[in-house]
């Protein structure tokens, strides 16, 4: 093997050089509880003794968001983190904050994914940004975000993505979920950010908050091996095949709850509606209400509100067209 070959990029992450071939377990220290008492945010990271690309896998950047967390816990309890060629980067938990609370924000009552690309001296979440975008972020070529929705609804597992960008359209299409989704970047998220730093990212929905499912992190786990195996980093012995073809969507519309009452969803999550399908019913206690929800577009049900009681206006159904 010539000399060219052996050597290998320097790799400083958290202020520890990562050596080929060898796993680490670091810590983004960032913040404190009023006892002085460190919150200290675990980063697993497996290199190989081949460089090659750096993945990076991360999930609850919503503190609630319980699906994404299992699915990383899962992929580094059965080793499926350490690549042949190049770095894996697991993030399990980065609110670690909300978490602990089971919340979708941090304690400062902000959402940390409108608090990018951060701030040293700003607010908490600001400063959590700015940590993960100055320690983590230079390392990466490529990005898997783990996300649910948040309060009772329910997204069908689907990548987010933005259509115009023709890589992030293959590695959606290699990920295979049920449903690939246009979806712009938003200013100050995570997504917004990286892309400004020329990394690929792709953010993976499914399931709702405070709940882990076991469909939506089967199909976490399948789309990780199959983007990894994509990548050369590795190859997995189980069949991980894709089953199907993933249908894309253009645009999405959230439909509202046209009364207060009780709510339930008549219709399937994932299903294709048609503009004018009775697709729910809200009710009055009493029996003295009912009215029946039809589809207001055509197209395919990716988020359901499984609450049972809904105020006029909550958001209820999701809709998605197809990409003509």
């Amino acid at each position: 093997m010539s000399e060219k070959i052996q050597k290998h990029k320097k790799m400083l992450i958290l202020g520890t050089e990562i050596i080929p071939g060898k796993g680490y377990e670091l810590n983004l220290d960032v913040a404190r509880l009023h006892t002085r008492t460190p919150i200290l945010v675990p980063v697993f990271v497996e290199r190989s003794k081949v460089d090659g690309p750096t993945v990076l896998l991360m999930a609850g950047l919503h503190g609630d968001e319980i699906n994404g967390i299992e699915i990383i816990r899962r992929l580094i309890r059965k080793g499926f983190n350490k690549p042949n060629i190049g770095t894996i980067i697991c993030l399990p938990v980065f609110n670690i904050f909300g978490f602990l609370n089971l919340t979708r924000e941090l304690p400062d009552g902000r959402d940390l994914n409108r608090s990018f690309p951060g701030s040293e001296s700003g607010s908490l979440a600001s400063q959590f940004a700015y940590h993960f975008m100055k320690e983590i972020t230079p390392h990466v070529d490529y990005v898997i975000d783990f996300h649910t929705g948040s309060s009772q609804k329910n997204n069908i597992s689907q990548i987010r993505c933005v259509f115009r960008d023709a890589e992030s359209i293959e590695l959606a299409k290699i990920f295979n979920p049920p449903f690939i989704l246009n979806s712009s970047y938003i200013p100050k998220t995570i997504r917004e950010s990286l892309s400004k730093k020329g990394k690929k990212m792709l953010l993976f929905e499914g399931g709702k908050a405070n709940s882990i499912e076991e469909s939506i992190v089967e199909e976490g786990i399948n789309g990780v091996k199959r983007f990894i195996q994509h990548l050369g980093m590795r190859t997995f012995k189980i069949d991980i095949s894709k089953d199907r073809e993933p249908i894309f969507l253009s645009e999405s519309k959230w439909m509202r709850a046209p009364n207060s009452g009780m709510f339930q969803a008549t219709i399937k999550n994932g299903s294709n509606v048609s503009k004018g399908e009775i697709i729910g019913v809200v009710t009055d206690p009493y029996g003295h209400f009912e009215r029946k929800i039809k589809a207001t577009s055509d197209g395919y049900i990716i988020c359901s509100n499984e609450s049972p009681v809904v105020y006029k206006g909550d958001a209820i159904f999701h809709i998605a067209k197809e990409k003509s």
